[in-house]
């Protein structure tokens, strides 16, 4: 078994989440029992009865064969309770609705997770659609404007990034340290971080770090088609996007008494 901070990890409860992250990655594709026992190396006798057990907790759903499985109802009223429980999460929310507003642009928070950002809230634009911005979507750290703001918080030897080449979403997203890296000087220099179709073909970006903690691991993002991006909108959206960044700092301190979660 894995070993954290000199405590041993209890197998069934690492296959558990194991599966559930699994089934949730999936999304909509129903798995069956051998494929999903396969792909944990699992016998295929105990996933059945984890699988049984989940369905009946309302972790896991089945299909009325009983032979698909997907994730659960349970998993969403436990990731509600992580956004309603964060205070912070919280403070931010009405300050995303804002510079939506003002920019009718999309605006995201988003939270550091490794060597991923998380996003925790989307506010959409009314001028065009998008599908792929939600909350709880993982996206590589290196490959955005969110991420990389938060990067630039942190010296390059200290980076959370995978090894071996990083993963590209585009033809322009970083793949290699060296010019992640050179990214990340002109982010530190001109205090925020700029996506040009690094994470999505046809959106740019506009990234800020917020600073109430240290280092950051929120931040906050502008996406906006790049058809639509003329110099003056960009410089529009930096305005108001820095006087967010400083709005939502000044509300939420560093040093407020609150749990400090890691």
């Amino acid at each position: 078994m894995l070993e954290k901070r000199g405590v041993r990890s209890v197998k069934s409860a690492a296959r558990t989440v194991a599966l559930l992250e699994l089934l949730a990655a999936r999304g909509e594709r129903p798995s069956r029992l051998d494929e999903l026992a396969e792909e944990l190396d699992v016998p295929r006798s105990s996933m059945y009865q984890l699988l049984q057990t989940l369905v009946d907790c309302g972790w896991v759903r089945s299909d009325a064969t009983g032979s698909l499985y997907g994730i659960g109802i349970r998993a969403l009223l436990t990731g509600t309770s992580y956004l309603d429980g964060d205070r912070r999460i919280r403070a931010v929310r009405p300050y995303l609705d804002e510079a939506s507003d003002a920019l009718g642009e999309t605006i995201h928070l988003a939270r550091l997770d490794g060597p991923d950002v998380v996003y925790l809230a989307t506010r959409e634009s009314h001028e065009y659609l998008r599908t792929i911005s939600r909350v709880g979507r993982r996206v590589p750290a290196h490959a955005g404007a969110l991420g990389k703001a938060l990067l630039a918080e942190r010296h390059d030897a200290e980076l959370p990034l995978p090894e071996g080449e990083l993963v590209a979403l585009t033809g322009n997203t970083h793949t290699t340290r060296a010019a992640l890296h050179a990214d990340l000087a002109e982010v530190r220099e001109r205090g925020y971080s700029v996506d040009r179709e690094e994470t999505v073909v046809g959106l740019a970006g506009f990234g800020f770090a917020l600073r109430y903690d240290s280092p950051a691991t929120d931040a906050i993002s502008c996406s906006v088609p790049v058809a639509r991006l003329t110099p003056e909108h960009e410089l529009r959206i930096v305005a108001v996007m820095r006087e967010t960044r400083a709005r939502i700092e000044s509300a939420v301190p560093m040093n407020s008494g609150a749990v400090d979660w890691r």
